[in-house]
């Protein structure tokens, strides 16, 4: 009987290994996660900036106070918090501290009143039709429907005095008495800094449309010695 040799086994096919760099793939891992932070961190900001963009444009929005005309409530330089997205739900009320459009007519020096000629006794009874880009900030002390008279400064609104302990008295100078009365509009707001003997405002340009009112002052952070509600 002729002798056989035994058969060498068949060695299994090798699994070839994943291609590795010379940290064994770790380098490659770090890199990965890396990039997935930065990414996570662009997304993140791109949300906070549009959050914050939508926040200023619709609900409430920072303004700085550039004159005097609200002393002593207001300071120069002084930063107020306006609430935006109130206006499309209410209106304004008496005493309410408003950030709104004047009209054109009231950004020349002396401003121009809008409406048809009237007594020199009696405030300008109604602004132009063209809408400024410019902000103003003034106290409401009459509402659509009000009658109202300016007398040394005051408001005498529907027959009574307005509490006005807030205001820098007036006088008895030009711009500080109106006596005859006047009817405001339907739909429109009768406006008045603080600063009653230094503030160009409805009296002069008269009254504005609640379509040009921005918002309400709510609330003023800066500096921090004002912190505190309006």
């Amino acid at each position: 009987m002729a002798l056989k040799w035994p058969r060498r086994p068949t060695p299994a096919p090798s699994t070839p290994s994943p291609a590795t760099d010379d940290d064994g793939g770790v380098a490659t891992t770090q890199k990965k996660k890396l990039a997935g932070g930065l990414v996570e961190i662009a997304v993140i900001l791109v949300v906070a900036l549009g959050l914050a963009f939508g926040i200023q444009a619709f609900i409430v929005k920072p303004y700085r106070i550039p004159s005097g005309s609200m002393l002593p409530t207001l300071r120069i330089g002084q930063r107020v918090l306006v609430d935006r997205i109130g206006m499309h739900f209410s209106s304004p009320s008496v005493g309410d501290i408003v950030v709104f459009h004047p009209p054109a007519d009231a950004i020349p020096q002396p401003p121009i009143c809008g409406g048809p000629p009237h007594a020199a006794t009696e405030v300008c009874p109604m602004s132009g039709a063209k809408e400024s880009s410019e902000n103003f900030i003034k106290r409401v002390v009459a509402t659509p429907g009000d009658v109202i008279q300016i007398v040394n400064g005051h408001v005498i609104l529907n027959g009574k005095r307005e509490k006005d302990s807030y205001i820098a008295q007036c006088g008895d100078g030009d711009g500080c008495n109106f006596p005859t009365k006047f009817k405001v509009p339907a739909g429109y707001y009768f406006m008045m800094g603080d600063n009653r003997g230094s503030s160009d405002d409805s009296r002069f340009w008269g009254p504005v449309p609640k379509k040009w009112i921005i918002g309400v002052a709510f609330f003023t952070y800066w500096p921090p010695d004002r912190i505190g509600f309006l």
